[in-house]
């Protein structure tokens, strides 16, 4: 394509010369196709693995605010995802592959939109969460994994740049933010099915001694009584 077609195709894309600069890149390396694709496709399995054993982790330390963090991480993907969704409906913003055509598609094309990425967001959520859970070594993991799958995304050409950053970007914020709301409710709650049936949801440790830690803390938590004279 002829550098005056590029230009009129990449028209009104603000970060079009980055697009054309990763796509670029995707040409040289042939042999990144495979991998980049795979992960770029089916990498979100990745953090999922990264969610359960940031729950696992926070049960087997017995922390109640730690495993309600971790239940969060996974909620708040979901919400995060859910989110997302009016915005990609109402941006309705068109794939690069569809707005720039000059592009070395790897990605399988479909007719949704792109901005912001769902991937991305997914990602960004579970990022944020498992560092909200104080799981801070899974917490980069899926810091670098998230980066991965948004160059990936951009990689394959299906989704701009910005699409990526701002999945990113919304799925941190809807943790974080949703755990600053929610966390007094989702730790008590994580109390109370310690003394339920499901109490192996919550602790590795047996259910008396979880119940024991659950009366204490309800105790320290209660305002201290005032002395009549």
């Amino acid at each position: 394509m002829t550098t005056a077609l590029t230009a009129a195709a990449d028209s009104g894309i603000p970060d079009s010369g980055l697009m054309n600069a990763v796509n670029d890149f995707a040409r040289a390396t042939p042999w990144l196709h495979g991998l980049m694709y795979g992960y770029a496709t089916y990498g979100i399995a990745l953090f999922a693995v990264l969610l359960v054993a940031g729950w696992w982790s926070a049960r087997r330390a017995g922390d109640a605010a730690g495993v309600a963090a971790a239940i969060w991480a996974g909620v708040g993907t979901l919400a995060a995802v859910g989110i997302n969704q009016p915005i990609v409906n109402a941006a309705h913003e068109a794939r690069p592959y569809t707005t720039m055509p000059h592009l070395l598609v790897l990605a399988d094309r479909s007719a949704d939109f792109s901005f912001p990425s769902d991937h991305a967001t997914m990602a960004g959520a579970v990022a944020a969460g498992l560092f909200v859970a104080r799981r801070r070594l899974l917490g980069w993991i899926a810091t670098v994994a998230a980066v991965a799958i948004a160059f990936a995304r951009v990689y394959i050409a299906a989704h701009y740049p910005h699409d990526v950053a701002a999945g990113l970007l919304l799925g941190a914020l809807v943790a974080v933010l949703g755990w600053l709301l929610l966390k007094r409710i989702l730790t008590r709650l994580v109390w109370w099915l310690g003394r339920t049936p499901l109490w192996f949801v919550v602790t590795s440790a047996p259910r008396e001694s979880w119940q024991t830690l659950a009366n204490g803390a309800e105790q320290a938590a209660e305002p201290p009584h005032r002395q009549e004279h």
